[in-house]
């Protein structure tokens, strides 16, 4: 066979996901390449009028069991891993008849996209795991000095432009495009292992784990300027979150912004009506729910002015022209919501050096059925998972009042809000709040009634008639003294102290509410 200047003659082609394949075949086709395919792509193309040979007709065996097996032949694996500057591999595909493959796009069945859907039984899973697609993608990545592996329809733009300038496709290129076949394959190859090493039905922890995230982007530095640090994107499509938001505006995030991004998130994606946070160093420093998001701003702000400035902001709204420029008035570092108003955004990026995410994904409704995303932290040698901290505040009529007032319909509501923001502060975490704003935050103490002399210290308004949350329960009498001190009208806690008695007895005496929710949020 006579081969052109760029050094493709023969092109398979076989995708699930069909984005760009009618422009990658045509121009390929207009190229003089000869175009193999499969199943649903090659009706695809045919029906775009793109001239397509059909595998089975290259290797006089037609599709079986299916569909299960078309493309595991020696015509079409010969021709991918044949060495066209090996005479002894030349010398055997002519006995043969086997004709060199130059080009194979593959990309594979969405195993991932289906096991993520509620309800997926194991025989529809099973279905979607790819044996031919892998098998072809591994076969050229292998041999990528003599075959273009395109797994990703982001390059076919780049490779097609190469191909019409009559050059070859370089080494450099082919190298990397192998590489990235052969991550693709790995993600794969994880994610089925995951699925299927769960030992029981709902069992969330496999025998084996195995992650696949995708590098978004190398980080200036980790946590401190010493450091390396790298942010990766996770390739399970039910993951959203900071990982799927799109920057529509700023410098590249850093590691610090990424992680106070997350903590904002986690903590707005809690109230369903208008509310914002605003995080500091991973721990709240401002939160608020109301009627209007230029008011939550407003107010999240204000609760510590202070540590606001160069803070990481987090709405559950649009924003809008006037909460924009609002936060146009001080500096911050990102604002994370599920978009922004084509008015906000052009306030906000007159300004230079604060990042815009977007991420409308975070905030869709979950249904109750969605697969459960677990939480990851590393540790030296290992790996620690958990399911993450879903749960709300009880119902009033499933708490525990402890003392003898009874908290008003407004104090249970702070009780709410506070409780919910507790589940965001690092522990010891104490939560002032009045009329559903954070008033005072008391974090990441050694001891609990540090923290709760720490909310008032960081109080920018009277902490008089304030709900305070505490995340676990108080181990002696003292946090309450010091509550008392703040002018605290009532208090919500778990509850379980072997002391619980005389902490009960103490809110009795300053005449506060106590609620117990049997609930504790540490959070490390």
């Amino acid at each position: 066979m006579n081969r052109p200047a760029h050094g493709i003659a023969r092109a398979l082609i076989s995708v699930s996901d069909k984005t760009g394949i009618e422009n990658l075949a045509r121009r390929l086709s207009l190229l003089g390449i000869e175009i193999l395919s499969t199943g649903g792509t090659a009706k695809t193309l045919r029906a775009a009028g793109i001239p397509v040979k059909d595998v089975s007709a290259e290797t006089g065996f037609p599709e079986i069991l299916g569909g299960r097996v078309k493309t595991l032949h020696p015509k079409i694996h010969g021709g991918i891993l044949g060495k066209r500057d090996d005479a002894g591999h030349r010398k055997e595909m002519e006995e043969h008849g086997i004709a060199p493959i130059d080009l194979v796009c593959i990309n594979l069945y969405p195993f991932v996209q289906t096991v993520s859907k509620p309800g997926t039984t194991l025989s529809e899973a099973c279905e979607q795991i790819d044996i031919g697609g892998p098998a072809m993608v591994r076969a050229s990545a292998k041999n990528f000095r003599d075959v273009v592996i395109l797994t990703d329809p982001s390059d076919y733009d780049r490779v097609l432009a190469l191909l019409e300038s009559g050059f070859p496709v370089g080494l450099e290129v082919r190298q990397e495009l192998s590489a990235k076949a052969y991550r693709m394959t790995s993600a794969y190859d994880a994610a089925i292992a995951s699925y299927l090493g769960q030992t029981g039905e709902g069992d969330l922890f496999p025998g084996t784990l195995s992650l696949s995230y995708t590098l978004a982007q190398t980080l200036r530095y980790g946590e401190n300027p010493h450091q390396k640090g790298a942010f990766y994107r996770s390739s399970d499509p039910a993951d959203v979150g900071v990982g799927s938001a799109v920057k529509r505006h700023g410098k590249e995030l850093s590691y610090n912004n990424v992680l106070d991004a997350h903590s904002a998130l986690a903590l707005v994606r809690e109230f369903p009506g208008p509310a914002t946070v605003i995080v500091k160093h991973n721990n709240p420093c401002g939160a608020s729910t109301g009627t209007t998001l230029l008011d939550t701003y407003r107010q999240a702000r204000d609760t510590d002015p202070v540590s606001s400035f160069g803070g990481v902001v987090a709405t559950n709204r649009v924003v809008d022209l006037q909460t924009a420029e609002e936060m146009a008035k001080i500096f911050l570092e990102v604002v994370i919501a599920p978009g922004f108003s084509p008015e906000a955004l052009s306030v906000l990026t007159k300004k230079k050096d604060i990042r815009l995410l977007e991420a409308p994904e975070a905030f869709r409704e979950r249904g109750g059925n969605e697969k459960e995303i677990l939480e990851l932290r590393s540790v030296s040698g290992g790996l620690l998972l958990q399911t993450p901290d879903r749960i709300v505040m009880p119902a009033r009529d499933q708490v525990t009042l402890a003392t003898k007032r009874v908290p008003t319909d407004a104090e249970w509501q702070d009780a709410v809000f506070a409780f919910t923001v507790g589940k965001h502060v690092r522990s010891n975490a104490i939560i002032l709040v009045k009329d559903q704003v954070t008033v005072g935050i008391g974090a990441g103490q050694m001891s609990r009634v540090d923290s709760v002399r720490l909310s008032g210290m960081k109080a920018n308004r009277t902490t008089q008639g304030t709900v305070l949350a505490s995340d676990a329960f108080f181990p002696f009498r003292d946090g309450i003294d010091e509550a008392a001190k703040l002018g605290v009208a009532g208090i919500v806690q778990p509850g379980g102290s072997i002391r619980d008695k005389e902490v009960f007895e103490a809110a009795d005496e300053y005449g506060m509410f106590m609620i117990l929710t049997g609930v504790r949020h540490f959070k490390h």
